[in-house]
Formats: structure tokens, C-alpha cells, sequence
């Protein structure tokens, strides 16, 4: 049978967090040689080194931080099956950042599946741009994170868990289109938001003459500029309003787009068990 030894994985994230084997053996109940037994053990099923050992601790190798990502994964599964069957509750306080770009629907039914099943729960949620989430989330303010990125060709793979994927859109309310010959009059969010920074480079360079001519501070902003017939905007397909703008339809002479993608970004060092299960519930929301 291919698996792994769920006690060797404790011991694995254990002494990743610690910084070294000393540091783990008391929070796994191991002496230090047992512990070093479990990580040569699991190092031989894995087939590959997963710590670089010196004498500043240890740290984990490429293969390491695969590992790891599983290893948290299973380790909160693990424990969210024995709360289960034993009728503990999960229960906390969760800091949930989420890019403004996340169809509200869905999040709303999100934190009530959240809330559902796990009723002492408190959820604290934040909405900003996904630069802003991000740069939180790596400060700790966020335990979890939700962000939004544009998919281009070669561009390298962000950490973090895929959730979605779906395409961007040119949108405008009906009956708008782009005047022949005049600059094309973009709406859009700050110049902090990545959809506004990619849709200017992208028009800059197919040489389309452009001018942002409203900037709203937040998407439901947008939605009202574009109803309102002011101008041009791009949004991911989930986050087109109910009404009020459409996506165009083609052909509209504008320059084609890519996909946008929906990430939970990757657990930081040291994160609660709580956190790791609350992970699982998030991910579960979008298999």
C-alpha cells in the first residue's frame, strides 16, 4: 500500500515548526532519537530528502515544502474525523481576507456553510484588493486568505490551492459600444487592483488608444459606472452584475482576454490546527 504514517507526519510538521529535532520531540512525546527514526523513515517512503539538517536547526527541502503542504492537509482531516465522531466542536475566532473580485453570492453561502456546520465559529471577514490580501495574510492578519489572479501564458504558478477558474470579460451596459475612431473610455477600479494594471498594459500594448475616464473604489462602484453608461470596464465572469452591464458580445474589436483564477492561499508557518480545518472546510465548498 502507497501511503504515509500519519504519527511520522506529525513528527515531520512538528519539526518543521519547531526549527529543529530537539525543539519537536516534547510536542510530539518522542525522545530525540525517536523522532530522528520517524524523519529517516519517512524520508525512505518518500523517496526523497525532506530536511536539510545543520546546526541552526533544520529546514525543509523542495520536497519538504510538498510534503508539508499534504502533511497539514491530512493532519486537519485527521482531526476533524476524531472531533466528529467524538462531538467536539470546532471553535474559534477565523480572519477570512477575500478579494473584492469573489462573487458575493458565493461567499455568502460560503460562510453560511461555515457557520452551519461549525456554529461556534466566529468569522471575521475582510474584503480588499488581492495585493492587499496577500501582503495581510503574510503579515498575520488573516488566517485564511482568498485571492484573485490573472492566468497568462508562462507565467509562473502561485502557492495556493486552485478554488476557480473562469475568463475575464469585457463588459458595458447594453448598447455601449466603442465610439470608431475616439480613445476607448475605460472604467475601472484603482490602479492598485491587478485587473486595472493588466487591462491598461494589455491595451497599451495592442496600441488601443485608451483613457480611464472613472475610477470606482470597489466593485459594486463599478457596477454602477458601467449601468450608468460611462464607459468600458473588464471583469471576471462571475463578478458581471445581475443587471445594469452585459459582457459584450464579439465581435467588439477589443483585444482578447485571458482567465482569471481564484486561490486559498498556502498555510503559514506554525498554523493552528483550528485554521488547518477550517482550510478543509473552504476547500470542500469548491470540490
Amino acid at each position: 500500500m502507497q501511503d504515509f504514517d500519519i504519527a511520522q507526519l506529525r513528527t515531520f510538521v512538528a519539526a518543521v515548526d519547531a526549527g529543529s529535532l530537539t525543539a519537536a520531540a516534547p510536542q510530539v512525546f518522542l525522545s530525540q532519537s525517536a523522532v530522528s527514526e520517524q524523519l529517516r523513515k519517512l524520508e525512505e517512503r518518500a523517496g526523497h530528502p525532506l530536511l536539510v539538517r545543520s546546526k541552526s536547526g533544520v529546514v525543509p527541502t523542495p520536497a519538504g515544502e510538498r510534503l508539508l503542504a499534504h502533511a497539514r492537509r491530512l493532519l486537519a482531516l485527521s482531526e476533524a474525523a476524531w472531533r466528529d465522531l467524538h462531538g467536539v466542536a470546532l471553535a474559534g475566532t477565523l480572519r477570512l481576507g477575500v478579494t473584492d473580485y469573489f462573487r458575493t453570492a458565493e461567499m455568502a453561502a460560503l460562510l453560511a456553510r461555515l457557520g452551519a456546520q461549525h456554529p461556534q465559529v466566529r468569522l471575521c471577514v475582510t474584503v480588499r484588493k488581492s495585493d492587499e490580501v496577500e501582503a495581510g495574510h503574510a503579515r498575520g492578519e488573516f488566517d485564511l486568505a482568498i485571492t484573485m489572479r490573472i492566468v497568462e501564458g508562462g507565467a509562473r504558478r502561485p502557492a495556493g490551492d486552485e478554488l476557480r477558474r473562469e475568463p475575464l470579460r469585457w463588459a458595458a451596459a447594453p448598447g455601449v459600444r466603442r465610439a470608431r475612431g475616439e480613445p476607448l473610455r475605460l472604467v475601472a477600479l484603482p490602479d492598485t487592483c491587478s485587473i486595472h494594471r493588466f487591462v491598461v498594459g494589455l491595451l497599451a500594448r495592442r496600441k488601443v488608444p485608451h483613457a480611464v475616464v472613472h475610477v470606482a473604489s470597489g466593485v459594486a462602484g463599478l457596477h454602477s459606472a458601467l449601468a450608468a453608461g460611462l464607459g468600458i470596464g473588464c471583469l471576471n465572469e462571475s463578478a458581471l452584475p445581475a443587471s445594469g452591464a452585459v459582457a459584450l458580445p464579439a465581435p467588439h474589436g477589443l483585444p482578447a482576454l485571458p482567465q482569471a483564477v481564484f486561490r486559498l492561499l498556502p498555510p503559514r508557518a506554525g498554523e493552528a490546527a483550528f485554521v488547518a480545518q477550517a482550510r478543509e472546510v473552504v476547500k470542500a465548498a469548491f470540490a
